[in-house]
């Protein structure tokens, strides 16, 4: 599987992901606890779609969610990146991360998204990056907390409460 690298961290690397990543990814995306902040899990079909769905935004704006890789062990452990999302009526670029439970509370989702959102800013040249995630997801909230975002809105999304969070350019 040849795979492009975008960005490296101590532990890490993100990478584009690829059609061979789709047990990986189901280990996240089609677990009911990993997911229970997504109205569900996804089904196999859905992990397929959420791959193209990044390799077509590749194509389309050079970014888009990317594997992690822990580097020691070449270990798949997740997904993070920039994709465009809907925050009420503008489009901007957004973080998310999604990490493989048994590698929770690691450090790895704030470790990738610090380096995703250095991205945005210093290769992108995105005056802002935001993310978000249901008022429920505390943890999502807090890594975004922990890469330097502060609350934009609340906003309603799929019919639940949203928190926005933002970060701006420090050179724009």
């Amino acid at each position: 599987m040849i795979s492009l690298k975008i960005i490296e961290t101590d532990r890490l690397y993100l990478r584009e992901l690829v059609l061979d990543d789709l047990l990986e990814l189901s280990k996240f995306l089609s677990d009911p606890e990993s997911m229970q902040y997504y109205p569900e899990p996804f089904s196999q079909e859905r992990v397929k779609g959420w791959i193209t769905w990044n390799i077509d935004k590749y194509k389309k704006y050079n970014h888009g969610l990317w594997a992690v890789i822990l580097k020691d062990e070449e270990k798949f452990i997740g997904d993070c990146g920039i994709t465009m999302q809907k925050i009420e009526n503008e489009i901007v670029p957004e973080i998310g991360y999604h990490i493989i439970k048994q590698y929770w509370n690691k450090g790895y989702a704030t470790e990738a998204a610090i380096e995703c959102k250095n991205y945005t800013f210093d290769i992108l040249n995105y005056p802002k990056i935001f993310s978000y995630a249901t008022l429920r997801n505390i943890p999502s909230q807090k890594v975004a907390e922990k890469i330097g975002m502060q609350i934009y809105k609340v906003f309603e999304k799929n019919g639940e409460k949203q928190v926005a969070q933002v970060a701006l350019s420090p050179t724009k």
